[in-house]
């Protein structure tokens, strides 16, 4: 029996979307959810002029899924579990340890993939500062100038 899925909007399932993009969830598993439309319908209903409310609880939802990335960084970066490996001997002594490599490159790649993702979800608040030298980056001091706080 496969799973009920639902495809006529209503601010009840609209709420529903917007709370689990907050959570962390992305479009196709709150897809894959029992109960909740298919990625495909959220989709149109983002296209859709009538739902124009619905679109802009999504991009608020947004925003606050990128806050909510800063905090899964935290948590990626100080979780040290898995980072070493326990060396164990022909006999089945431990004889030490060693990086795992696998597990620090992959908590790398999380980190990175949402800091990524924060910085184009809100450039302004996330985004690489862009500094040139002739006016200095977000209206600041130039590079060039000596003295800038004269």
């Amino acid at each position: 029996m496969g799973m009920a899925r639902t495809s006529g909007f209503t601010e009840s399932i609209a709420k529903k979307i917007c709370e689990k993009i907050i959570d962390g969830m992305t479009l196709r598993q709150i897809g894959d959810t029992d109960g909740m439309p298919s990625k495909t319908t959220i989709l149109r209903w983002l296209g859709d002029d009538r739902y124009v409310s619905f679109r802009d609880q999504y991009a608020r939802a947004r925003e606050l899924q990128s806050e909510a990335m800063a905090d899964d960084i935290l948590e990626i970066a100080d979780d040290g579990r898995n980072d070493w490996m326990e060396i164990i001997s022909k006999d089945g002594d431990s004889v030490g340890w060693r990086v795992n490599g696998e597990a620090v490159q992959r908590s790398k790649l999380r980190v990175e993939t949402r800091k990524w993702l924060m910085s184009k979800m809100l450039p302004k608040k996330y985004g690489a500062i862009k500094i040139d030298s002739e006016g200095g980056g977000e209206g600041g001091p130039s590079l060039d100038d000596p003295n800038p706080d004269v």
